[in-house]
């Protein structure tokens, strides 16, 4: 979505109104014979290239977030169904069976849907952005930093980064936004990674991060590294995709902990029980977070509940039939992974925070947080390593109270975070490794 389309929305903003009142008492008279198309799929595609835009960007900035304009067409449709935003058609597809039909077949059938201000702000050499075979090459190069070998490393380094800072927040006695992350301009940062890569290039000490490990194959051949500018939108899309979207998951963890005694105290004690089988002041190593059983399913139970990315956006690039349902070449079908984990079909009381509900094997993309496929999310087992980090460090020292209830989101939020950013002030536990 283009700057200049969102000025002429807003420079049309009244005429835009007239037509969509005009358009709704057309809908109401012909919504027994529109709203189940050629396609089998029921919903309404509203007035021509408007579409039902402004009821979706009514919803977005809401403090109910975007969700609810699916949410409440799925009241009026049934689980499927499809509708027209920013002049394009868009099918939210709600089931098991067809997310598998969409991840199995990215690349083949299905390309990435994202709309152009994420291009924009990321860049056009991003993962997220490039096409197939660049796409191959540069996961493949990006894929041994993100192992779970390779991130091993990094455990000890966010463990005393994370212990430092709540230590430092207990001792102020102020209250903590969970939720602190500022994103800046897209333009700046990309001055300072250029900044970086110089220095790194010119100096004799660095540190071992992921810049490093890009900047360690400058002498291999052209197809087994990444150009600077490739590096640089990819850094830029872990800041957008990684650490936003991490800082949101921990903000709902705290949240859902908070509310649910039961489950915070047997998460610390598993935690304590880690914690005083090391001699104290030692870091957490990576066979320290594997032996985090319960809190893995905490933060499974997290992602879960709080689908911070609420459908995976894909575009058909032909004519294909999804569960018997025809899809146009062009049509945007979104995996609604919201409607899956909300399924009480898949998940008995859903909307019920129970971790143990993962003590049973979860059925083939009925459990999709990072997507699925070729194109699984790259930054899962980082996700996942400092979550865990996270809550060892917050549950084993701390206990908490949550400054402001507010359960509103945040509005023109492109995640669902909580309007407060969930501010907590911390008090110490009392035990030996204190």
């Amino acid at each position: 979505m283009s700057v200049e389309y969102l000025v002429l929305l807003l420079g049309n903003y009244h005429y835009i109104l007239l037509a969509s009142v005009l358009a709704l008492g057309v809908t109401v008279l012909l919504s027994k014979e529109t709203k189940r198309g050629k396609s089998g799929i029921p919903g309404s595609l509203g007035i021509p290239f408007l579409g039902e835009t402004l009821s979706f960007l009514s919803a977005n900035n809401s403090n109910k977030g975007c969700y609810e304009f699916v949410r409440l067409r799925r009241s009026w449709y049934g689980k499927w169904f499809k509708t027209r935003i920013f002049g394009k058609i868009h099918v939210y597809v709600p089931s098991v069976d067809g997310a598998k039909t969409i991840f199995a077949n990215d690349f083949a059938l299905f390309n990435k849907g994202y709309v152009k201000s994420m291009a924009d702000a990321v860049g056009k050499n991003s993962l997220l952005c490039v096409p197939h075979e660049s796409h191959r090459r540069i996961r493949r190069l990006l894929s041994e930093p993100f192992s779970m070998n390779s991130l091993s490393k990094f455990v000890q380094k966010i463990d005393c980064m994370l212990s430092k800072r709540l230590e430092k927040l207990e001792r102020d006695g102020q209250s903590f936004v969970v939720l602190d992350f500022n994103m800046k301009a897209r333009r700046r940062l990309m001055e300072t990674f250029k900044g970086m890569i110089a220095c790194r290039r010119t100096g004799s000490r660095h540190p071992e991060d992921f810049l490093q490990s890009m900047l360690q194959r400058d002498q291999y051949p052209d197809n087994e590294k990444l150009s600077d500018e490739e590096i640089m939108d990819n850094l830029l899309t872990l800041i957008i995709a990684g650490q936003t979207t991490t800082a949101a998951a921990m903000t709902w963890s705290v949240k859902f902990l908070d509310e649910h005694q039961g489950v915070q105290d047997r998460l610390r004690e598993e935690q304590l029980s880690i914690l005083r089988n090391k001699p104290n002041g030692a870091l957490l190593t990576l066979e320290d977070l594997n032996n985090m059983s319960y809190a893995s399913k905490v933060v499974k139970e997290t992602l879960r509940m709080s689908n911070i990315l609420l459908w995976f956006p894909r575009v058909a690039l032909d004519n294909c039939t999804i569960e018997g349902f025809e899809i146009k070449k062009g049509w945007h079908v979104n995996v609604d992974a919201t409607c899956i984990h909300q399924d009480p079909e898949i998940y008995k009381d859903p909307m019920l925070f129970n971790p143990s509900r993962f003590d049973e094997m979860q059925k083939p993309y009925s459990y999709i947080p990072f997507g699925s496929g070729p194109r699984t999310c790259l930054g899962i087992n980082m996700a996942k390593l400092t979550m865990l980090v996270f809550l060892h460090r917050l549950t084993t020292g701390y206990m908490w109270t949550v400054d402001d209830l507010d359960p509103h989101l945040e509005g023109k939020a492109h995640i669902p975070r909580l309007r407060s950013g969930c501010p907590i002030t911390l008090t110490a536990l009392k035990n030996e490794h204190n």
